[in-house]
């Protein structure tokens, strides 16, 4: 996943989520920092790696944060799709959010092929499941979100899970300064 290397990357402590719940405040908090960063200066582009083994949440926190940011209706998976469009409307602003999800390309820049390489150039909120199946090809990335999950050692239905942090940029610290996580 290409980093900027205008800033170190700053870190937030691991999150535990041992429960769904949990995913679903993580996906408050950062929807809560989106909407002042987004309060702040409409024209943002905003793009969130969502790194993690099959089953770890990316899609879960991903459902939790549009319903957090205001989408109403379901959210789909878009693992045959590429790319599932919403818009969501912050302050009276319309937004759009793409969710990615690249885990069923086949080479590399099919993402561009497709016609999605405007998504992260234009005012917005790319999540990006699975980026490291582009090799290197997708724009600098603001936010990563690691999740982890170790169904072997945990009693519990919704596993050992927790997710850590990372931003790459100065919009990336910024959400994190605004999450109070760090």
């Amino acid at each position: 996943m290409p980093k900027s290397s205008l800033n170190p990357p700053k870190e937030s402590a691991l999150i535990p989520l041992p429960l769904e719940k949990d995913t679903e405040h993580l996906a408050q908090q950062l929807a809560m920092a989106l909407k002042a960063l987004f309060e702040q200066n409409p024209s943002t582009c905003v793009h969130i790696d969502l790194v993690g083994d099959l089953g770890a949440g990316k899609t879960t926190l991903t459902r939790y944060l549009l319903n957090s940011l205001g989408h109403i209706g379901k959210v789909k998976s878009p693992t045959y799709a590429l790319c599932e469009p919403y818009e969501i409307s912050i302050h009276g602003a319309l937004i759009s959010v793409h969710h990615f999800d690249l885990y069923r390309m086949t080479y590399p820049k099919e993402w561009i092929d497709a016609g999605f390489r405007d998504a992260f150039s234009q005012p917005g909120i790319c999540l990006v499941e699975w980026p490291e199946k582009a090799e290197g090809t997708l724009s600098a990335t603001d936010l990563t979100i690691q999740m982890d999950a170790d169904f072997a050692h945990s009693a519990q239905e919704h596993g050992n899970r927790s997710a850590k942090l990372l931003s790459w940029s100065d919009v990336g610290h910024q959400l994190l300064d605004l999450m109070k996580l760090s």
